[in-house]
């Protein structure tokens, strides 16, 4: 399984477990995902939060973006050239 597929699969045993505060760091899970899966995707991870767990989530979809409630952008480059807070919204 790719890393995205591997990582929705654990958050949906997660979503049956009854586990809260639980901190997720996902890295980019929309990546490969149809629109409309999108969608469930997310509301899979407000399930996640709206139980009491903190999700943390690298990612570039603006989608995801849009439903987040805090973005933290760190950059401004990668590597060696980033870690600097750059925007907190």
């Amino acid at each position: 399984l790719a890393g995205g597929e591997a990582q929705r699969i654990r958050l949906a045993t997660q979503i049956g477990s009854g586990l809260v505060g639980v901190l997720y760091i996902l890295d980019e899970p929309t990546i490969g995902l149809h629109p409309r899966d999108n969608t469930r995707l997310i509301g899979t991870l407000k399930q996640l939060r709206d139980l009491g767990n903190t999700l943390i989530i690298v990612e570039h979809d603006e989608e995801m973006m849009l439903n987040a409630d805090q973005i933290i952008d760190i950059g401004p480059g990668a590597g060696v050239h980033g870690g600097e807070l750059i925007a907190q919204v």
